[in-house]
Formats: structure tokens, C-alpha cells, sequence
């Protein structure tokens, strides 16, 4: 989230003084990491608020003159239902940082989108190839992250598209980009990538949420979704993440933009690091089982409480490992969000 205050627990003054240093860091680390997992709606939203409006607003930095007032424009033409429940409160500043984070919201209200934020690549699939199979992985009738993208990429380009779809298609496209480079919205091992898998973040134990879909916090995709940014990036507004991110990655933004945008690329992306590292780095490692399609965390022969069992504990170097790869995958978001739009309208 930005702007997360923490407030960390009363702390007893023991008889030779406060309690030391590194107990307090830990204890406020707990207060943090479970603030924010038990603050988010499930299904987990990628990148939570600061992710998604920092990803926008890096975009914004490297977008054609023409494509900066278009987008502008679209976006202010057709504002953003008044009623609508807003989860983010705080991106309605800038048009794009507000417009990254509505489909989420809008999603609570027409379900049938949700799909349309990841796509479900078996944990176990070979790499070799992925990029050009990634659409077999999109369930024809509910559709998937890359086939949404191609959609609204068609309703922004053709001339019959009335403002209001147009202004619609433009907040989805900025959200999903987003969405397709968070490594655990590109698989799934029978577990809604992650979401079925209770760990113990630090010190933030997990704890059973709904008991009929069988769900905790924290667990494994919300710790990639929101927590390892926020730990990363606590004290800091989102205008300095973005901005902080735009100058540690700057040759990099320069050469992720050029070539042609190649989405099925970017999901083959984040299956690997998630193959490799969101669950190859896990202290327990957890088998591959064979696919199937699972409707809560109840499924599968009730995966999450067998994953409970394995006792997962993520320690700061999970967190050391992981934040380099956030870094540079919302990075990577912002620059290829700027590369579609300036294709769109160079």
C-alpha cells in the first residue's frame, strides 16, 4: 500500500530498559506483514495499490507527448462511476495511477471479469516453447490476462468504440499489464496460484480467514502480491517508488521498450520466476500435482489445509531474494504499459 503507517505494539520497559532493538523491529515487521494481508479482499489483487499505481506512473513517464494527452483525454471524458466502491482511496491525484487500480473494484461487481487477471500456466510445464502455447492455457469461455489484453487493445484501436468503452478498455489495459508481471498470475499448481498456500511471513503466523472456502492470510500469493513491496518500500510514497524505480532501472526501461510488445513473452516471464523462484525458493518444497480446476481452496482434496501442514516459513532471506525480482518486474510493467500505448498512439 503507500503510505503504510505502522504503528507497532506497546512495548514494556523491562527492569535494564526497553526491550532491544532487533524484538521491536520484529514485532512492528509482524504488525505490518499481517496489517496488510488480513486488509486484502480476496481474491488477492496483484501488486495491491502502490504497485499498480506506481506501474502507471512510470508508464506515464515514457509516454509519447500524443500518447500522454490521449490517454488523458479518454480517461476524462468517461470518469469513473462516483459510485463505485473505491479500495484504493488515495490515486485519484493522477488520472492513470487512479484509472490502475479499477478493475479490481470493478471486478466485485461483474465476477465474470475475473478471470481475465491471470492466466492459469500448470506448475510443471516445460519452459521450452511456452511462449508461443500460452493461449492453450486460456480457458475459451471465460478467456484469460493475454486474451483480455488483445481485447482491449482492439476496442482502444477501432473507430466504432464509444467513449465510455474506450475509457473502460484503457483502465483494464493498464491494470492487466500490470497483473501478467506478477510471477504467481502466470501458474497455478491446483492452488489459484498461491492463494491456496498458508505461510508464516517473518513473524505473521497464518490464520484460517474463511472457513468455508478454506482461505488464510498470509499466504504465498498475497505475500508476492502486496507484502514484499510493502516491506520494501514502508515510509515511502508512491510517487517515490515510481520515481525511484525509474532511475535504478533507466537503461533497462530504454531497452524493454523497444522491439514489439509480446504479452504471451511476458506471462512465460513470470512463469519461470515463479517456477524457479516464488516456489523453487520455498524452504518446503511443494510436489507438482496433476492439473485440475479447482472453484476455492477447499478443492483438492482441501489443498490449502494440506499445504498448511507442510509448515512453510518465509525468513528475511525469502524477502532478500524476492525484492530485487519485484522491483524489476514492476519496472518492467511500467516501461511495456508505455510501450503499448505509444504503439497506439505514437
Amino acid at each position: 500500500m503507500s503510505n503504510v503507517a505502522v504503528v507497532g505494539p506497546s512495548v514494556a520497559n523491562r527492569s535494564h530498559g526497553f526491550l532491544p532493538p532487533s524484538f521491536v523491529r520484529r514485532a512492528i515487521l509482524a504488525c505490518l506483514v499481517f496489517a496488510v494481508a488480513i486488509s486484502l479482499p480476496a481474491p488477492a489483487r496483484a501488486w495491491g495499490c502502490e504497485g499498480h499505481q506506481a506501474i502507471a506512473l512510470l508508464a506515464e513517464k515514457h509516454l509519447t507527448p500524443h500518447a500522454h494527452a490521449t490517454v488523458n483525454k479518454i480517461l476524462s471524458d468517461s470518469a469513473i462511476d462516483p459510485s463505485l466502491n473505491r479500495y484504493c482511496k488515495e490515486g485519484g491525484i493522477d488520472a492513470m495511477a487512479d484509472a490502475a487500480t479499477w478493475a479490481d473494484d470493478f471486478r466485485t461487481l461483474h465476477p465474470e471479469t475475473g478471470p481475465w487477471h491471470y492466466v492459469d500456466v500448470p506448475l510443471g510445464t516445460p519452459l521450452r516453447g511456452l511462449r508461443k502455447s500460452v493461449e492453450k492455457f486460456c480457458d475459451p469461455k471465460e478467456g484469460c490476462v493475454t486474451r483480455a489484453i488483445e481485447d482491449q487493445i482492439a476496442i482502444l484501436r477501432s473507430p466504432e468504440s464509444d467513449p465510455q468503452k474506450k475509457a473502460d478498455a484503457l483502465r483494464f489495459l493498464i491494470h492487466f499489464v500490470g497483473d501478467m508481471h506478477q510471477p504467481l498470475h502466470a501458474t497455478s499448481n491446483n492452488d489459484q496460484g498461491g492463494n491456496c498456500v498458508p505461510v508464516t511471513y517473518i513473524d505473521a503466523v497464518p490464520e484460517l480467514r474463511n472457513s468455508v472456502t478454506e482461505s488464510y492470510v498470509p499466504n504465498l500469493h498475497g505475500v508476492w502480491d502486496t507484502i514484499i513491496l510493502a516491506r520494501a518500500t514502508t515510509g515511502k510514497t508512491v510517487d517515490q517508488v515510481a520515481a525511484e524505480l525509474d532511475k535504478s532501472f533507466g537503461r533497462k526501461i530504454s531497452r524493454w521498450q523497444k522491439g514489439p510488445a509480446d504479452p504471451d513473452a511476458w506471462v512465460a516471464e513470470s512463469y519461470q520466476l515463479a517456477t524457479k523462484k516464488a516456489y523453487g525458493k520455498l524452504p518446503v518444497r511443494i510436489p507438482v500435482e496433476p492439473p485440475q480446476p479447482i472453484m476455492s481452496c477447499a478443492d483438492d482434496n482441501h489443498v490449502s489445509t494440506r499445504m498448511l501442514k507442510l509448515n512453510e516459513h518465509l525468513e528475511e532471506r525469502y524477502q532478500t531474494m524476492a525484492v530485487p525480482i519485484v522491483r524489476q518486474r514492476v519496472a518492467q510493467a511500467g516501461a511495456r504499459l508505455a510501450l503499448l500505448l505509444n504503439q497506439l498512439w505514437p
